[in-house]
């Protein structure tokens, strides 16, 4: 397989960006800016979520099995950036963010337009990135959203010409 030709199919898919939390005020709290999810189930409603394997969030969701898919709007380009890396918990913040607290315990930034509690119900182990099915078991709207919800999000191709993930 031409390797050039696969990245560009497969940079071809369009994703969206979030932030994933995961931990509680009482555990340690990780995080991280990922972009490939997608609804999977509407009856019971299910995300399939990839995650990387060595990062402080796999160990995280796999202990805890609660989690909070924070979903980035349009504007909110420094927000992704700031998750790429890990970020601190301290002083009431994340990553200097603002946060309320999820019914399963997880942080939820209040900065978002929107943001989704799951339980993980299953976990496919293949790749450096295992697959996540988690149920949605609470939503949180932190803003009015007007118009298509899905043109309210912030997309990879956002971040500009040079910026990929995939392939």
């Amino acid at each position: 397989m031409d390797e050039q030709a696969r990245k560009t199919a497969l940079r071809m898919i369009p994703y969206g960006l979030y932030v994933l939390t995961a931990g509680t005020k009482e555990t340690a709290i990780a995080s991280a800016t990922i972009n490939w999810v997608t609804q999977t189930s509407f009856a019971p409603p299910l995300l399939a979520l990839g995650i990387k394997t060595d990062s402080a969030l796999y160990t995280a969701v796999r202990k805890s099995g609660d989690l909070v898919l924070n979903i980035l709007g349009q504007g909110q380009g420094g927000l992704a950036f700031a998750f790429f890396k890990p970020a601190e918990y301290a002083d009431g913040k994340l990553g200097g963010q603002d946060v309320h607290w999820a019914k399963n315990g997880a942080p939820v930034l209040t900065s978002v337009p929107a943001a989704v509690e799951l339980k993980v119900r299953h976990v496919v182990e293949l790749g450096d990135h295992h697959t996540f099915i988690a149920e949605v078991t609470n939503v949180h709207l932190n803003q009015q959203i007007s118009g298509r919800p899905d043109e309210a999000v912030l997309h990879m191709k956002d971040l500009g010409e040079k910026v990929f993930y995939g392939g």
